[in-house]
């Protein structure tokens, strides 16, 4: 599949099935260049977005629109209320709910956060509603461990079958915690792999561990980092903060 064929947003009219585009990315606070970061946001065009490490310090709510604006999109959930983890979306999607959880904290540790929504998009009965989290899971091991199990637990609590996660790991696919995120959801890259596969670091990555994991109802037409996406320059991703982003597009059933 060629960069500019991953397939754009939309709904079939027939089955009430949606495609919808998602991005992972990790934003570094906005410390870098917002001006990149938005052409780079734009550029893949998603519906929703699954910030890490949005701005979570004294004026965050006004960086947080700040990005919403530079991007075109709208505010969702999350950012200091969840230690940084934030959801954006495009006025395609209607919000259902939201939910922003506070994991456990580990004395010493930076403490981690989830930020979920439960979006419909397409006709309003039934349309197609998809679940979404986005997630930065600890450095340590231990427990970024018991994370991911609390963060399959929590996504799961929101009671829709039809689920995408998103976010920076903090480990490869050899890792325990990717490795159980990606037995119980499909990792995005192996099902349907499309554009590049490393996030880090943005100059010459040698890893993966910025993700988008599915549900199994949920169809992956292709994910991975769009380097030579129309509109996406070196440059721009370069500039935009220290993660390249991870881009998805899924189909999603209705009802």
């Amino acid at each position: 599949m060629a960069l500019a064929d991953l397939p754009p947003s939309g709904t079939d009219p027939a089955t009430g099935a949606a495609v919808v585009r998602v991005l992972s990315y990790n934003i570094r606070s906005m410390r870098d260049d917002p001006a990149a970061l938005a052409r780079v946001v734009r550029a893949c065009a998603p519906d929703v977005v699954c910030v890490q490490e949005a701005p979570r310090f004294p004026r965050w709510r006004r960086r947080a629109a700040l990005l919403a604006r530079l991007t075109g999109l709208t505010y969702v959930a999350g950012g200091a209320t969840t230690c940084g983890p934030l959801l954006l979306a495009s006025m395609r999607a209607r919000v259902v709910r939201t939910r922003e959880v506070l994991l456990p904290r580990t004395p010493g540790l930076h403490r981690r956060g989830l930020a979920m929504a439960v979006l419909r998009f397409g006709a309003a009965s039934p349309g197609a509603e998809l679940a979404v989290a986005s997630c930065h899971l600890s450095l340590a091991a231990a427990e970024r461990e018991a994370q991911t199990g609390l963060l399959l637990e929590h996504l799961g609590a929101l009671g829709t079958p039809h689920a995408v996660l998103a976010g920076d790991i903090n480990e490869g696919p050899g890792g325990r915690s990717f490795r159980q995120l990606a037995a119980q959801l499909q990792d995005g890259w192996a099902v349907r792999p499309w554009g590049s596969e490393l996030t880090l670091p943005p100059a010459a990555p040698r890893t993966r561990i910025d993700a988008v994991f599915a549900s199994r109802g949920v169809e992956v037409l292709g994910c991975g980092v769009p380097l030579g996406l129309p509109g996406v320059t070196q440059a721009d991703l370069m500039a935009a903060t220290d993660h390249l982003p991870v881009l998805a597009a899924v189909r999603v059933p209705a009802g």
